[in-house]
């Protein structure tokens, strides 16, 4: 009776052994179950402006009249230099802003990546506030070329109208400077680097002036050409470089004058016809998270946002009856009141999704989905340790059948008067052998070093091919390896297997949950697509390892990347160049780190999955059945 009872206790913890991955699979799908449900109207909020400093529309705007035939004369000059070569338009830019009473400076910038040569200059202008002691600035800027490669015809002529028009007012707290920048990512990066004393002398040309701290910047796109463009809406884009974003109150102080007081309708994220259904809130926000997660430049405002800068991009879009008098009004009444602030704007959010252009949830509402989602790797991995400690073959409970030779040795222990007999191989101390799963784990995230300088490095007429060789190759290391390992005199035992997958999503998790409060939503995709690690397992089975093989090919980061790519492009494969060559300049001139997350992250933790799958080729393979999912 003792024995029996001993052993129902014993298959007890083993069947408590068998929740962790019912429990991983309940904690994605709430994680994801949670996501969905915030663009409900109980789960996400109004917006609202927290600095009552800001008084967003307070101002009556006098951007108009004779102003608007100066801005025409200013653009037409613009559509003439457009043929000019870089110094000689430069100059004359520099010529404008210093006629309206600026001092103004060029800087020259030069970027090298993916073999091609980033090359430009900058002209500024600083107006120095009337009222300010020049230890605060605010930025307005407009690229020459806007992010789709346009000419900024009307962005450029109304910045430099509104550099003639503010000059003449002496209400500026603040120092106000004019930025026409040489393109939309570069140059904007080169010269905030360069304005916080954080660039390379040896490719960025020190600032000759400049003023206080940066207290927000706006930025003017606008192509419209000599002979204008009404139009309908404005786009306002705030992703910034790495998911970072610009405090709320900016935002929601542009949607206030703009809406509320100038009668112009805000949209983001390309949704040109938000009707503010459930579906169009979900579409927003998941776009929004998109851009968020691949950490690109999304407008010349987004290198400000690292320097804890706040900073939009104005874009027009559509045809309407708003012309440039309406455009220019919202610019003067959202610098009249930046220039209200006593202080660095704090009170708002830092971190949001936001649904549209007036509904928005927080982080502390949203960040639980991400944070599940890398539980359900920890929860595994804590699985997988357990096991590992444990009995290889449990054996069997005694039946008159039983031959004395199969019989497990027994052990009888005598507590309390009592006496019951427990398998010896139960009270056997297995120690666990860690070196194998540390060094293999190690190596795999310290491989994953090598595409990162490759993709990084490589010439953009050889980018795609050494894509798709890494690819093939990262497709096929892993069955090589497992070859290897089977022949070589420190094949992984059962436990050593084990503790390969235990530690691999012990990292996955840990880097995750770290991940998810600095760029949530590159922490929420990444999850997803990793999910299916969790619940692969080494097996005797063929037809199994065949489907879990599939499986691993298909959330492999390249083949991801090729899909996604593929998509979003309708099937233009030859985009994948361009998104390749995107990512090496963001490497070289944003500091993106989006790539740090692929490579030394989601990459080895799918390798070593791969591996422990591809372990059925080591010879002796355990079944896991106390975790099997």
């Amino acid at each position: 009776m003792s024995l029996i009872t001993s052993l129902l206790a014993l298959r007890r913890d083993a069947r408590l052994l068998k929740i962790p991955p019912y429990l991983s699979a309940l904690c994605v799908l709430v994680g994801i179950g949670w996501l969905l449900v915030l663009p409900l109207q109980e789960y996400s909020r109004g917006t609202y402006v927290s600095e009552n400093a800001l008084l967003p529309g307070q101002v009556h705007t006098y951007f108009t009249g004779s102003e608007h035939n100066i801005f025409r004369a200013y653009r037409h000059e613009v559509a003439e230099l457009v043929h000019q070569p870089l110094e000689g338009r430069n100059q004359r830019l520099a010529e404008i802003l210093r006629s309206s009473g600026l001092k103004v400076a060029t800087q020259n910038y030069e970027y090298s990546a993916s073999g091609r040569t980033i090359s430009g200059q900058n002209v500024y202008g600083i107006l120095q506030g009337p009222r300010a002691d020049a230890t605060e600035a605010i930025v307005l800027i407009a690229a020459w070329r806007n992010m789709d490669g346009e000419i900024n015809h009307s962005g450029v002529a109304l910045v430099l109208t509104l550099a003639r028009y503010f000059k003449r007012w002496s209400l500026w707290s603040k120092d106000i400077i004019f930025l026409i920048a040489g393109d939309s990512t570069a140059g904007p990066q080169a010269w905030v680097d360069a304005y916080h004393d954080s660039h390379s002398p040896a490719s960025i040309e020190p600032l000759s002036i400049k003023s206080g701290a940066l207290q927000g910047a706006v930025a003017i796109d606008y192509p419209a050409g000599p002979w204008g463009h009404r139009f309908d809406k404005l786009h306002i884009v705030y992703d910034g470089i790495n998911g970072q974003l610009p405090n709320l109150d900016l935002f929601n102080t542009a949607v206030s004058i703009a809406s509320g007081q100038m009668g112009i309708g805000c949209t983001l994220q390309r949704m040109w016809k938000h009707d503010d259904s459930y579906q169009a809130r979900l579409q927003t926000m998941l776009r929004g998270m998109i851009s968020q997660g691949l950490g690109h430049a999304s407008g010349p405002h987004s290198s400000f946002i690292p320097y804890h800068v706040d900073a939009i991009t104005l874009q027009t879009v559509g045809d309407g009856w708003h012309d440039e008098m309406s455009l220019g009004r919202t610019v003067e009444s959202l610098f009249r009141s930046l220039n209200n602030l006593l202080e660095h704007l704090h009170q708002s959010f830092f971190f949001y999704l936001l649904m549209q252009a007036n509904r928005f949830v927080s982080i502390g509402t949203y960040l639980p989905s991400a944070m599940l989602i890398a539980v359900n790797f920890t929860i595994t991995s804590i699985a997988l340790w357990v096991q590992s400690g444990r009995a290889p073959n449990p054996p069997s409970p005694v039946s008159t059948n039983t031959k004395p030779s199969e019989a497990p040795k027994m052990i009888a222990i005598d507590r309390d008067g009592m006496v019951a007999l427990i398998p010896e191989q139960y009270l056997t101390i297995i120690e666990r052998k860690l070196f194998l799963p540390l060094a293999f784990v190690g190596s795999a995230h310290f491989l994953g070093l090598l595409p990162l300088y490759i993709f990084n490095n490589t010439s953009e007429s050889s980018l795609t091919l050494t894509f798709h060789a890494t690819t093939f190759l990262t497709l096929l290391l892993p069955q090589l390896t497992a070859s290897a390992l089977s022949l070589s005199p420190y094949r992984p035992s059962a436990q050593e297997t084990i503790l390969i997958q235990c530690l691999s999503l012990l990292l996955l998790g840990m880097f995750l949950s770290a991940l998810a409060t600095l760029n949530f939503s590159l922490a929420f995709l990444v999850g997803i697509l990793a999910t299916p690690l969790t619940f692969v397992r080494p097996t005797s089975s063929r037809p199994i390892a065949g489907l879990q093989t599939l499986l691993l090919v298909a959330v492999n980061p390249l083949v991801v990347i090729t899909l996604a790519t593929s998509y979003w492009a309708g099937g233009d494969v030859s985009q994948l160049r361009t998104v390749l060559v995107a990512a090496a300049e963001g490497w070289h001139v944003w500091g993106l780190w989006t790539q740090v997350v692929v490579w030394l992250v989601w990459w080895p933790a799918w390798f070593a999955e791969s591996v422990v799958v591809a372990g059925s080729l080591f010879g002796k393979v355990v079944e896991a059945k106390s975790v099997k999912a």
